[in-house]
């Protein structure tokens, strides 16, 4: 990368051409996104050869796109199209403002153009909005002779060979096969009889996640996306797959600390944009956090009768708050690979139940044993022993609870995270915590 950056700056043209040659699409792509002088990445670009400036057009984040499509001619920019594969040609265009848009369909093909609108018609984190439809079919009744001469002519334009889809007259999928069935098989064999007429696939409408479950179960290489009258309109591949799982790991951590999801990438992103994507969980949870002081307050008259149990809040809380972050944490997971649904929640609160118990028995024994030797008070230390337990049970209790509430709700089940339930248990914890010592010291 030092070499082609020193050719780049000596203006060595020529040799920087070579140099690229030799490189990985994707390493050109992240070459491109380490300059920050916008001719450069033009000229760059234009050193390309048509085949691979579209492979790499498609590996760049949106704003680099949006700089190339701008320095770019019209007939430059129908040389791209024409070799982007169309679901990478939607993508581009759905990250791009309303004047790119209509300059790149301008100059696109009719066909490419009416598929672009087709596809950037279906709902967003749907199958039809991350599909292409650039992928090779077949007849039941022809030969493996005959199918490697349709897949031969039709290679250089699909995303994959790897699977081949059989379909009829009407494009209604009635089977499925391999590259490799197809190399094992006689040459004279049909189709039909190689197949697998168990098709598994996934409709226009159908969740992303979703999408991204099939490939995890199946091991999937491409899966094909059928519309409402049953007919094969394209198909997702693994790559897009990876994009996906990607972009929903993020979220769902983005979420489960409190921040508003954001596409930005990190250091691209302005100080203020970070801001604006906390400052709401931040305010909610300030607020929420207010309520735990006004419980103290209401207990004051407790601190100052034993000024010792002001020393185990931390504890407590934090105890608390740990306990149902893990347990909402493996329940959020579950949910995320269909290993958990919402039928099964007294099963999951039982065996919350179950562990919390567990847990909070060897914490408690602890804890006393601590207490009692540090101040020589039994009674502080059962106070705060029975307080871890009760604490701990309602703490995986909600853990476990407000995910499986959050999919009812039909809302992001990683949501019911750990600021929220950490909020909500430290205000159960104090309430809990006083009403025990009021009980056993007599406040």
């Amino acid at each position: 990368m030092e070499n082609i950056k020193t050719l780049l700056d000596n203006k060595q043209y020529q040799e920087l051409k070579q140099h690229l040659l030799s490189l990985n699409i994707a390493d050109i792509a992240a070459f491109f996104e380490e300059l920050e002088d916008k001719q450069q990445i033009t000229i760059l670009f234009r050193l390309l050869s048509k085949d691979v400036a579209a492979d790499v057009f498609a590996f760049l984040q949106p704003e680099y796109q949006e700089v190339i499509v701008n320095a770019l001619k019209d007939k430059e920019i129908a040389l791209i199209m024409s070799d982007l594969y169309m679901d990478d040609a939607a993508d581009f265009l759905q990250e791009m403002p309303a004047n790119v848009v209509k300059r790149v369909l301008k100059n696109t093909t009719k066909e490419n153009r009416d598929t672009l609108n087709k596809l950037l018609t279906y709902p967003e984190y749907s199958a039809g909005s991350i599909m292409t439809t650039e992928f090779i079919d077949v007849k039941q009744t022809l030969t493996v002779d005959e199918a490697f001469s349709k897949i031969k002519k039709k290679a250089a334009d699909s995303e994959t060979i790897g699977t081949i889809f059989v379909t009829d007259a009407k494009r209604k999928i009635e089977g499925v096969l391999s590259i490799r069935d197809l190399i094992m098989a006689e040459r004279d064999a049909l189709i039909k009889d190689i197949m697998n007429p168990n098709v598994i696939y996934a409709t226009t409408t159908t969740d992303q996640e979703e999408v991204g479950a099939l490939f995890d179960k199946y091991d999937f290489y491409a899966l094909p996306i059928i519309d409402n009258e049953q007919r094969l309109v394209g198909i997702v591949t693994i790559d897009d797959v990876m994009d996906v799982v990607k972009e929903e790991v993020t979220e769902d951590m983005e979420k489960m600390a409190a921040i508003s999801p954001t596409e930005e990438p990190y250091l691209k992103a302005s100080a203020f944009s970070h801001a604006k994507k906390r400052i709401f969980w931040l305010l909610f949870l300030t607020i929420s956090a207010s309520v735990t002081g006004a419980i103290m307050s209401f207990f004051e008259d407790a601190f100052v009768a034993i000024p010792a149990l002001v020393t185990f809040i931390p504890t407590l809380m934090g105890t608390g708050g740990n306990c149902g972050s893990q347990s909402a944490t493996l329940v959020i997971r579950g949910l995320a690979l269909n290993e958990i649904s919402i039928k099964d929640y007294f099963k999951v609160a039982f065996k919350e139940f179950k562990v919390s118990l567990l847990v909070s028995i060897i914490l408690s024994v602890v804890n006393f044993a601590i207490v009692w030797l540090r101040y020589g008070d039994p009674l502080l230390a059962l106070v705060v022993a029975l307080s871890l337990i009760i604490v701990i049970v309602i703490a995986e209790f909600i853990g476990s609870g407000l995910p499986l509430l959050a999919k009812v709700c039909k809302l992001d089940p990683a949501v019911m995270a750990s600021p929220v339930i950490a909020t909500l248990v430290d205000c159960i914890a104090m309430v809990s915590y006083f009403l025990i010592a009021s009980a056993i010291l007599g406040l």
